[in-house]
């Protein structure tokens, strides 16, 4: 489903160069659902980004769904995100002034999709998070839970190969966040490929497996896991 090779991202300036990513590798299956955690500044949200096809990297290869990626324009980029990528955000990023239903709708009329299939996706998706009795209210009407759910939805309504999970839960208490994460677990076990960038470690040890980003490079902890390698001195060998 992703596959990076050799993958680097470098940001420059008159006097520096600062790689993001260097030399980031990863394969996700389809399928899978991948947890990848890491310290602030280690790449994991460029990491992130890219995989969303939502900035370019600096070398390396990147194919999504069997397509290199690597050379395509802005608009093959585009037309590719929005049709096989749905986005979870933490922030949600819902518009307070159109209601429940129209929030979800709006990437689809992205697509030029005739308004009948637009509105039998949007209250399947919603009622698939359990919120189609919500979709007239608008998102100031509904809990921070009920919000994220609604984000869901929208990435779902897509029918995406790929859900790209940006802290789903970090703005959440924690019962909420267990709805959620309950939520994006049934998605997996319905066959929904998943990557979740989390600062959870607790959350990230729910998921198939368990990458960990550091100085821009990658280290699958589960596999280290089944090497017998502790996770502290697995991830201490990438620096």
């Amino acid at each position: 489903m992703l596959k990076m090779t050799g993958l680097s991202k470098v940001y420059r300036t008159d006097m520096v160069e600062t790689y993001a990513l260097r030399d980031f590798n990863l394969e996700v299956k389809a399928g899978e659902f991948v947890a990848v955690t890491g310290p602030s500044g280690s790449g994991k949200t460029t990491f992130l980004t890219i995989a969303g096809l939502l900035e370019a990297f600096s070398g390396g290869r990147y194919e999504l769904d069997g397509v290199d990626v690597s050379k395509m324009g802005d608009d093959a980029r585009s037309q590719i995100r929005n049709q096989k990528i749905g986005f979870i955000f933490q922030a949600f990023n819902l518009i307070p002034d159109l209601r429940v239903a129209d929030n979800v709708e709006v990437p689809l009329r992205y697509r030029g999709l005739p308004a009948a299939e637009r509105k039998q996706r949007v209250m399947q998706a919603l009622e698939r998070v359990g919120l189609a009795s919500r979709a007239r209210h608008y998102p100031a009407e509904l809990s921070g839970g009920q919000q994220q759910r609604v984000a869901i939805a929208r990435a779902l309504a897509g029918s995406p190969r790929l859900l790209l999970a940006d802290e789903p839960t970090g703005n959440l208490d924690s019962q909420m966040a267990r709805g959620v994460m309950e939520l994006l677990e049934e998605l997996h076990r319905e066959g929904a490929t998943i990557v979740m960038v989390t600062h959870d470690p607790q959350l990230a040890a729910r998921a198939q497996r368990h990458v960990h980003v550091m100085d821009g490079q990658v280290l699958d902890l589960t596999l280290a896991r089944e090497a017998g390698l502790e996770p502290g001195r697995a991830a201490a060998a990438l620096a």
